[in-house]
């Protein structure tokens, strides 16, 4: 690795290491679905975005609440303080492609159909209100 590169990289760690984030890896759905789930939390406050996905009937809801979940806890341990009714909200929210498992189904007249078997990775990025009121 080169010295510009490695230098660049050292200043995303750094970065990283200011911010309360939580990563959900290979989730077995599409990211379609998934999307469908994040747009309905992006950038709501951390306890209304845990109701909507408490009582979200996607299978994916629940799997981005316990993602939710984890984020605020990596937030409280960064700060070394509960997190408050209002005070946090979700800054980001993006969801990847993940490796696809590609499959082969038998078919009629000696052909095979090929089944895609998608995946998805989540990242979630959570920060407090008044730290996006400063930089406004």
């Amino acid at each position: 690795m080169g010295v510009r590169k490695r230098q660049s990289a050292d200043l995303r760690k750094e970065a990283l290491k200011t911010q309360a984030f939580a990563k959900l890896t290979n989730i077995p759905s599409s990211p379609r679905k998934m999307r469908l789930v994040a747009d309905l939390v992006r950038g709501k406050e951390v306890f209304r975005a845990l109701g909507i996905l408490k009582f979200s009937n996607k299978a994916a809801a629940a799997q981005l609440e316990k993602l939710l979940r984890s984020a605020v806890a990596n937030w409280e341990a960064k700060n070394e303080r509960k997190a408050d009714n209002g005070e946090l909200y979700i800054s980001t929210i993006y969801v990847n492609c993940a490796p696809m498992l590609k499959r082969l189904r038998t078919a009629p007249q000696g052909r095979g159909y090929r089944i895609r078997k998608r995946a998805n990775h989540v990242t979630l990025f959570v920060d407090t209100i008044d730290n996006n009121v400063k930089e406004a």
